[in-house]
C-alpha cells in the first residue's frame, strides 16, 4: 500500500464507523427509555456479560458505569456457566452484549438467567436472535456492515455496542444528578479527579511558609528566603495580614540601585498587593490564575491572613499540568 491507499483505508474505516454510530439514533426508542428507568430504579447492580470482542466491550462499559455512579460488575459468558453465575444477586439487572445473539455460550446463559428471574437487557445486533427474543428489553445495535474489508472482524458492531453503553451511562448520570463532586469521589487518584477535588491548601501546606515583618532588615529578608528556599518571602503586618512580597528579582533590582542597604527595610523593596488566592480554591483554578497573570507562584490567604505559598512546580508535581 502506498501513502494514498493507507489514508484512503483509514478514512473509509472512520466514515463507516461514524455511519454506524449515526444509525444508532434510530434505535433510541421506548426500549432505551425503559432500560434507563429500570436500571435507575434498581436496588441491585448491573451485571454485564458477553463473549469474544463483545466481552471486551462489556468490560469497558462496566468501567464507565462504575465511574459514573452505577454499580456494575463484569461476568464473562463462558465463565458464567462454569461457576460465575454465583455472583448474580436477586435484584441485579443483567445486560448481555452480542452481535449475533446466537452464540452457544450466550444461548445457555440466557436460559439460566431466565430461570433466575432477573431482568435481562440485550444489546444486540440481530433482533431476530435467540438473545433478543428472550430478553425483557432489547437495545438494537444493528450495523449494515463491518469496516473490515472482508466484513468479518468486529469493528462497526463493537463501536455501536460501546456507544450504546455510553449513552446508557450518560443518561443514568443525568437522571441521578451525578455531578463533578461525585465524579471526583470516584477518581481520587487520577488527574481528572485531582482537578475536581485538589485545593490550594492541600499543596501549600507541603511548602515552607517564608515570612518577614515590614520592618525586617534586608539581611533578615535574605536569610528567610535562603532558609525557606522558595525564592521569595511574604511581607506581613503584625496581625499576619499580607502587606507585600519580595522575590529574588526584587533583591537584584535593589542591588542594582544601591550598594548600601543597611538602612533599608523589607517594606522599602517589597512589591505591594501581590497576587493572592484563597486557600479553599481548586488547584486547577489557581493554575488558570497563574497563566492569566503570567506568574509562577501565588500567595495563599485564609480568612484574610497569610497561609502560605503555592508554586507552579506544585501543580506540575501533582499532574495538574
Amino acid at each position: 500500500m502506498n501513502k494514498e491507499n493507507i489514508i484512503s483505508s483509514a478514512l473509509r474505516t472512520i466514515e463507516l464507523e461514524a455511519g454506524s454510530i449515526k444509525k444508532l439514533q434510530e434505535f433510541i426508542d421506548d426500549n432505551f427509555v425503559q432500560a434507563v428507568e429500570r436500571i435507575a430504579a434498581s436496588k441491585g447492580r448491573l451485571v454485564v456479560s458477553g463473549i469474544g470482542k463483545s466481552a471486551i466491550i462489556a468490560q469497558k462499559i462496566v468501567a464507565t458505569f462504575n465511574s459514573t455512579g452505577t454499580p456494575s460488575i463484569f461476568m464473562h459468558a463462558a465463565d458464567a456457566i462454569h461457576g460465575d453465575l454465583g455472583m448474580i444477586q436477586q435484584e441485579d439487572i443483567l445486560i448481555i452484549i452480542s452481535k449475533s445473539g446466537n452464540s452457544p455460550e450466550v444461548k445457555v446463559l440466557v436460559t439460566l438467567i431466565k430461570n433466575f428471574g432477573n431482568l435481562l437487557i440485550a444489546i444486540v445486533g440481530n433482533t431476530a436472535s435467540y438473545l433478543a427474543k428472550n430478553s425483557g428489553i432489547v437495545l438494537n445495535t444493528t450495523v449494515d456492515q463491518e469496516a473490515c474489508p472482508n466484513n468479518l472482524a468486529p469493528t462497526n458492531s463493537t463501536t455501536a455496542q460501546m456507544v450504546m453503553g455510553d449513552a446508557l451511562a450518560i443518561c443514568l448520570m443525568d437522571l441521578k444528578g451525578f455531578g463533578s463532586a461525585d465524579f471526583a469521589k470516584f477518581h481520587p487518584g487520577g488527574m481528572l479527579g485531582k482537578k475536581l477535588y485538589l485545593r490550594v491548601t492541600d499543596l501549600s501546606a507541603q511548602n515552607e511558609k517564608p515570612a518577614v515583618l515590614k520592618d525586617a532588615t534586608i539581611n533578615e529578608v535574605i536569610v528567610e528566603m535562603t532558609q525557606k528556599r522558595l525564592g521569595t518571602t511574604v511581607v506581613i503586618e503584625a496581625d499576619n495580614k499580607v502587606a507585600g512580597i519580595i522575590t529574588d528579582g526584587d533583591l537584584r533590582r535593589m542591588l542594582a540601585k544601591t550598594s548600601n542597604f543597611s538602612l533599608l527595610r523589607a517594606k522599602d523593596i517589597m512589591s505591594a498587593h501581590p497576587k493572592t488566592v484563597a486557600a479553599g480554591t481548586l488547584a486547577v483554578n489557581a493554575l488558570e490564575l497563574m497563566k492569566t497573570k503570567n506568574i509562577s507562584q501565588l500567595v495563599v490567604i485564609d480568612n484574610d491572613k497569610y497561609a502560605g505559598i503555592i508554586h507552579l512546580h506544585d501543580l506540575i508535581r501533582e499532574g495538574i499540568i
